[in-house]
């Protein structure tokens, strides 16, 4: 078959110049020239590896890296109806608060989309109506799949997208349903507010409290539980520590000032970091020095985490990790291969700074 594929690869033109002619831009000919093979046998190296030979495989792809040819996406899309576009939601950064985590997430989500032959879309998120861009993006069949990045109790985004069967993969676990089979990734949230307090302990503090979002929202009763579960096996008391509001900076703030006055902590966990520097702020207004006075650890790992002064200890999320999940189960459902581990959920790490 060989023989045969190198015959045909003879016989085709180089494109207006010989396969090494700098001034040329590539062609699936001439991969197919300097590789000795098909067109087709190219062909099936890009879109179906599965069908060669490793042998085979391997002299495409020395063939394809030799002459940095890229496919022709839009003559593919003509083909077979695929954009080769992920739909991602962009929501506008909300005020008042200190995070910007996202752009990890989103950085690497670009650059792993690109290495399986994808490229990322946003598109704007309406608040109002979850719904209305998705549809947009259907209607148009602008993309592919989409990553889901709100899966929060009552968010419709996953219903929604089940029901118009369209392809995708959650940042994020189906809060409302447990045995959910979509894929998704996660992060531990309870395992980093419990590293936090341990922490915390560790360092010999035993009134340690808890700034925390409202109950409606899970991610931050998934944190506020891995305080809980530390603080009672440590056999320290969690009565009056644990504050909850809208997780802004003068929420954070607020709530330091009320915690103080009712049981005098040594030690804040924070669900977030811009509730950290909200307690930051608060410290700083009574004349108390973190890390010396009161010890605060945050949660995000987040540049204003990194850049403060003093630097604010925080719970890191793996981003970048969360990312290459998701694509990895991108690229399952787009080439129909069932996914092995749908939900799949990381541990964050603790950085240690002069806040604690």
């Amino acid at each position: 078959m060989e023989e045969r594929d190198a015959e045909m690869a003879r016989r085709v033109p180089a494109a207006g110049g010989h396969a090494g002619d700098p001034s040329v831009a590539p062609t699936l000919a001439t991969v197919a020239a300097r590789a000795g093979v098909s067109r087709q046998t190219v062909s099936n190296a890009i879109n179906n590896p599965a069908l060669l030979a490793e042998e085979t495989l391997g002299k495409v792809e020395r063939a394809i890296a030799d002459l940095g040819y890229s496919p022709n996406l839009a003559a593919r899309s003509l083909r077979t109806r695929a954009t080769r576009l992920i739909g991602l939601p962009f929501e506008p950064a909300q005020e008042g608060t200190a995070n910007a985590l996202m752009d990890r997430f989103v950085h690497t989500l670009v650059e792993s989309t690109r290495e399986i032959g994808y490229h990322v879309l946003l598109f704007a998120a309406d608040a109002e109506d979850a719904e209305q861009g998705y549809e947009r993006m259907l209607r148009s069949t602008a993309v592919d799949a989409f990553v889901v990045t709100e899966t929060y109790r009552g968010s419709p985004q996953v219903e929604y997208l089940q029901r118009r069967g369209a392809l995708f993969v959650a940042f994020g676990r189906p809060w409302d349903a447990p045995d959910a089979t979509h894929p998704w990734v996660d992060v531990d949230g309870a395992a980093g507010a419990a590293l936090a307090t341990a922490h915390l302990a560790d360092r010999g503090h035993e009134v340690i409290a808890w700034l925390g979002w409202t109950t409606d929202q899970p991610i931050g009763e998934d944190r506020r539980s891995g305080w809980m579960r530390t603080m009672r096996e440590r056999g320290l008391d969690t009565t009056r520590l644990s504050a909850r509001g809208d997780g802004t900076l003068e929420y954070g703030r607020r709530a330091t000032h009320a915690l103080l006055d009712a049981r005098k902590p040594t030690g804040l966990v924070c669900a977030s970091d811009t509730v950290a520097m909200g307690a930051l702020r608060a410290l700083h207004e009574r004349g108390l020095a973190p890390g010396r006075d009161i010890a605060v650890v945050g949660f995000d790992d987040s540049l204003a985490a990194q850049v403060a002064s003093p630097g604010l200890s925080s719970v890191r999320q793996p981003l970048e990790d969360i990312a290459l999940g998701v694509v990895e189960r991108l690229e399952r459902l787009l080439t129909h291969r069932p996914v092995d581990e749908p939900g799949l959920l990381l541990q964050p790490t603790l950085v240690v700074r002069d806040t604690s």
